[in-house]
């Protein structure tokens, strides 16, 4: 039989299609299968994916902010330090501090390069795989001749955070994808108060030989440490079966068959597959260095890059600013002051535990419940012009309000509470929504890192600063420089827009580009 050189004749079939029927059919199954995962019911597939990329999300926390308490331990168990200048001590902290930071920033553009690339299940295995390497490298960390405690300690906190480097927008439904993401995202704090209640239960076992001599903070400080690769090995397995998001395998791999597959398998969807002949491949945009200038040579996408990346820039340095350095501010504020090293330990721990509870979680459990109705940018919005009032409040009556303790964790606990119910948040989320598939990952690398630059400015600016005048003298100063970053994060909110409602491709600002691979027509024509 003769085929014409236009047209396809289907083994499974007598109907000869053409080439541009194909690309119909194609664009029309795509369509479809986005429509399935937009418009599916929330299910059981939904929830354990939150859970496994949460899994990630509550370890990376954990290992950030679990150096409030390990570097203050660390200052006890070092004979030396104390005879360090306070140059050198405030240097140590600092590194101590920044190396995950800078870690993070290098991993989150690399990989979020990779992931557009090599696709989003690959990296997020590797990147697990980094974090447990790195932390029990962290914890067996000890001094020599030729290197410092600190600083092999530094340098794995520095691989660490290249293992700290999107996949849940991909699965999740249009009208619960705010809340599934923010989940995820929410599982931070419940890391950063298992930071606080591990050291005070491991300060508790403890407690008699620490009372006896520091030498014993020494182990305490490792199991801490440690501690943080045992979420990681749990969700390492579970993570790597997430398939690959069937938007990457369809725009990316070109692959609709095994989209359908994962999309029917992981909905369970009872209805069969139609079946293609495979001859017809298709060729979705790859991510290149030249489509990546073309696309974001646009105003209209080079504005929401620069929106994303400057909210989350001026976010993180009053986030990190504070987060890093709780046990600074409870210190100078003399909270739960006492002679003894345990005692100190203990309180500050305490106070972190505390200030978690009271704002920390709750700002991530009223983004999960109300991202969806609200609006991502509305509670951005509010975020930062909320925050602005706090740390204006806050810098200029510093020295009325730290005089009295419950007015200070009020303070404290609430711009806690809406950093997280606020900026904090949706400067994730929104970077997950709009850009498109092939560049979904590397946009929300770019935006983060963007974050972690203002983390580590914040960090230097923080600890150089804080002893202007005396022993933190300079904090109230800092707060109230805070505040004109928050204050800056109103304008940059302007430039994204409004996701919610609104399918991943809408907000892409592209129509579908799906082509038809013409390589194999000579073979269909004979």
């Amino acid at each position: 039989m003769t085929t014409h050189p236009n047209s396809f004749n289907s083994p499974d079939s007598k109907e000869t299609h053409s080439f541009d029927d194909l690309y119909e059919i194609n664009i029309s199954r795509r369509q479809r299968n986005l429509n399935h995962i937009d418009n599916a019911n929330f299910g059981l597939f939904h929830v354990r994916t939150c859970i496994i990329a949460g899994i990630g999300f509550f370890t990376d926390a954990y290992d950030l902010f679990v150096i409030n308490f390990v570097s203050i331990m660390l200052s006890y168990t070092d004979s030396d330090y104390m005879s360090y200048n306070p140059f050198v001590r405030a240097s140590i902290d600092m590194a101590l501090k920044m190396s995950a930071a800078c870690g993070t920033l290098i991993g989150q553009l690399v990989f979020g390069w990779c992931a557009d690339r090599f696709g989003r299940k690959r990296m997020y295995g590797l990147e697990l795989s980094i974090m447990i390497v790195a932390t029990f490298g962290s914890a067996m960390s000890s001094g020599s001749f030729a290197i410092t405690t600190w600083a092999s300690l530094i340098f794995w906190r520095f691989i660490l955070g290249i293992g700290i480097g999107v996949i849940t927008s991909e699965f999740a439904t249009v009208s619960k994808r705010g809340a599934m993401i923010s989940a995820v995202f929410a599982m931070q704090g419940f890391g950063i108060l298992t930071a606080g209640i591990v050291s005070v239960v491991t300060l508790g076992a403890y407690r008699e030989s620490i009372v006896i001599t520091d030498k014993y903070i020494d182990p305490v400080w490792r199991i801490i440490l440690v501690f943080g690769a045992i979420p990681a090995i749990l969700g390492f397995y579970f993570r790597v079966t997430i398939p690959e998001t069937p938007r990457f395998t369809m725009d990316i791999l070109g692959d609709i068959e095994k989209a359908e597959r994962d999309i029917n398998n992981v909905l369970k969807r009872e209805d069969p597959l139609i079946q293609y002949n495979p001859i017809c491949v298709i060729d979705g945009p790859g991510a290149t260095w030249q489509d990546f200038k073309e696309y974001f040579s646009k105003w209209k996408n080079a504005k929401i890059l620069l929106g994303t990346s400057l909210s989350w820039f001026v976010l993180d340095i009053a986030f990190y600013g504070i987060g890093l350095n709780n046990g600074i501010i409870l210190q100078a504020i003399g909270f739960g002051y006492s002679q003894d090293t345990f005692s100190i330990l203990w309180n500050l721990s305490v106070g972190n535990i505390i200030i978690t509870m009271l704002g920390t979680i709750p700002g991530y459990w009223f983004t999960v419940f109300l991202v969806d109705k609200w609006g991502r940018k509305k509670i951005q919005l509010m975020g930062f012009m909320v925050l602005t009032g706090l740390f204006l409040i806050w810098g200029l009556c510093y020295s009325f309000v730290k005089q009295y303790m419950a007015i200070f964790i009020t303070i404290f606990s609430l711009c806690q509470l809406f950093q997280n119910f606020g900026p904090n948040a949706t400067t994730f989320i929104v970077p997950s929504e709009v850009f498109p598939t092939r560049y979904r990952s590397t946009g929300h690398g770019i935006s983060a890192a963007s974050g972690k630059l203002g983390a580590i400015i914040a960090q230097v600016g923080f600890l150089q600063l804080k002893d202007i005048g005396g022993s933190n003298k300079f904090v109230d100063r800092l707060i109230l420089i805070f505040a004109c970053f928050m204050f800056l994060g109103i304008f940059s909110t302007l430039l994204i827009p409004e996701t919610r409602d609104k399918t991943l491709e809408t907000l892409s600002n592209e129509s579908p580009r799906i082509i038809v691979n013409r390589k194999h027509k000579r073979k269909a024509s004979g």
